[in-house]
């Protein structure tokens, strides 16, 4: 009877500890060290609702991060600054009441821009060029060289260094968006960015792998430079990765119900779900 009486208890037990299907759960390492995700992460993931979402909750070396991943087979991606002749959005929550959730996979904040919301760099909304590529000198991030441009046309997505868009770059792409600095170049971390560094703010960013995938991470707690720039050469194994921006980071991820609020932003990201049509 009391075997009964504890098997009966260990199964509660176990019912209450079980992950809702399709939770993101944080792998930890035994041996004390930092987890380190898989480089290659399911394209979707199931969330309870059973809405597909295309962004995973990860944890790299002790902190928390959002990652999301476009793949060109399923999605499309381009740039949204506001209504067409209208002021900036300054916000995912008034580009989603503008938007609708129907077909977007998730949307992000996407680049530097001035008091009013406009774009300091590059900027390519709908293969319309609203600002042209910024090589100016300056303080700040942005002007952290080598800073980049993310940019693509026909589901063939890139991040360049300023200097080799400028270079080799003839055509106008589809979308475009200018930041600074780059965390990943040629497989090597920015020069100027050190291994963790002491600036630690909610930050996001944006590489492109060897398979042509967009890999969109934002960190949910504060992170260096250093850190970030480490998951996306060692982890996300992409050979370049460009910083978006920091302290103003926001994602909008429909599947999950998370519209991040805070700080007025500027240029925006949407990756839609080609599947939608």
């Amino acid at each position: 009877m009391r075997v009964a009486v504890l098997l009966i208890a260990l199964g509660s037990l176990a019912a209450c500890e079980q992950q809702p299907a399709g939770e993101p759960v944080a792998r930890a390492r035994i041996d004390g060290q930092a987890p380190s995700p898989s480089p290659e992460p399911s394209e979707t993931e199931t969330v309870a609702s059973s809405v597909e979402s295309a962004c995973r909750s990860i944890i790299f070396e002790d902190t928390p991060l959002t990652h999301c991943l476009a793949n060109p087979v399923r999605h499309r991606i381009g740039m949204d600054l506001g209504p067409s002749g209208e002021a900036p959005y300054r916000s995912l929550t008034a580009f989603s009441r503008q938007r609708g959730e129907n077909g977007v996979a998730f949307a992000m904040n996407a680049g530097m821009y001035d008091d009013e919301g406009e774009p300091i760099g590059y900027f390519v909304e709908g293969s319309e060029r609203l600002k042209t590529l910024n090589t100016a000198e300056g303080e700040g991030n942005f002007h952290l060289k080598p800073n980049g441009v993310f940019y693509g046309t026909a589901g063939e997505w890139h991040v360049r260094t300023t200097e080799d868009f400028l270079a080799n770059v003839t055509e106008r792409p589809e979308f475009g968006t200018q930041s600074g600095p780059m965390l990943v170049v040629d497989g090597k971390l920015h020069p100027e960015i050190t291994q963790d560094g002491p600036s630690r703010l909610i930050r996001n960013a944006v590489g492109v792998d060897g398979q042509g995938r967009a890999h969109f991470v934002i960190s949910n707690a504060p992170i260096s430079f250093g850190k970030l720039a480490r998951f996306y050469r060692d982890e996300l194994k992409t050979p370049n990765a460009l910083f978006l921006d920091g302290n103003v980071s926001q994602l909008w991820n429909p599947a999950t119900d998370r519209l991040d609020t805070g700080a007025p932003i500027g240029p925006i990201v949407v990756v839609e779900k080609k599947d939608s049509e």
